[in-house]
């Protein structure tokens, strides 16, 4: 049985950070993209970031280059996500997920596995 489980979601005033983790049990067939998203009340869900297996080649939205830092722990089968300098707009569910697939890396329809999500507000 393949699990996703993030923690580190939590309320945080503007320009602070946070970071969140995601640990995997279970094995998964393929080596793809490991990435994380975003949905927010009334919108759709959106890739932030995303870090392929195979090389550690990772891709960000543009609303959070240079401010979040995705990152990854192999020998723990763990996810991270380092996020500074955060905004009101940051705020959502944050949702680890598992791809088998080598492209799309922020685009959700590529992925196969998904996390029950941790939530991350951020207040002005």
């Amino acid at each position: 049985q393949v699990q996703l489980v993030e923690s580190g979601g939590g309320s945080v005033q503007a320009g602070g950070s946070l970071r969140l983790s995601c640990t995997q049990s279970g094995y998964i067939y393929g080596l793809g993209y490991m990435g994380w998203f975003r949905q927010a009340p009334g919108k759709e869900r959106e890739g932030v970031a995303a870090i392929y297996a195979r090389s550690g080649f990772t891709s960000y939205a543009d609303s959070v280059k240079g401010r979040f830092t995705i990152s990854r722990d192999n020998a723990n089968n763990t996810l991270y996500l380092q996020m500074n300098s955060l905004k009101p707009e940051d705020t959502a569910m944050y949702y680890c997920a598992k791809s088998q697939r080598d492209w799309g890396p922020l685009a959700p329809n590529t992925y196969n596995y998904w996390g029950q999500g941790t939530q991350v507000t951020v207040s002005s």
